[in-house]
């Protein structure tokens, strides 16, 4: 590699990095708020049915109300998805709604039975076809990961907030 072509590489993963501090935890916190926020809605517009699933929540929301889990989901979904999309609390919103998707993945997602690894595997699945389906919210919880141990980027409330609080 001649040093010309070794220092356009360079030049090219510096600037894929800068954009990435910018770029990279906005896009997650878009496609997280948009999913968790759709959610939240269905559950504002829709019938409370954790009745049905309540023996399922683990602790310590098995030993609340199917309402109030009802509520706390869907309150969790829009409110976090909103500080989530803002960037605001980023660290707090993620971590809020990575408890959601543990609960909801204990609760609907995982599969009722299994014996074997092979078994639980084929739970890996968007569609349930008696296996559970944890693909989707093991999706989720990933993509959370970098806004929880990282924040949520340059282009963020909770950076202009450290900017102008620091500045200070």
């Amino acid at each position: 590699m001649t040093h010309s072509m070794a220092s356009a590489v360079k030049s090219l993963h510096l600037n894929l990095d800068r954009a990435g501090d910018w770029i990279a935890p906005l896009a997650l916190r878009v496609l997280l708020a948009w999913e968790f926020f759709e959610s939240g809605l269905e559950k504002f517009n829709g019938q409370n049915w954790f009745a049905d699933i309540q023996n399922r929540f683990p602790f310590p929301f098995n030993h609340v109300s199917a309402t109030l889990n009802w509520e706390l989901s869907m309150w969790a979904e829009l409110v976090f998805a909103i500080t989530l999309l803002i960037g605001l609390g980023t660290r707090f919103s993620a971590f809020s709604l990575i408890v959601v998707t543990v609960v909801a993945t204990a609760a609907v997602h995982w599969p009722a039975d299994w014996h074997t690894l092979s078994e639980l595997a084929q739970g890996y699945a968007i569609s349930n076809k008696g296996y559970g389906n944890f693909k989707l919210p093991l999706i989720y919880l990933v993509a959370f990961t970098p806004l929880l141990l990282s924040g949520g980027g340059k282009l963020s409330l909770d950076a202009l907030l450290a900017r102008f609080f620091w500045r200070h």
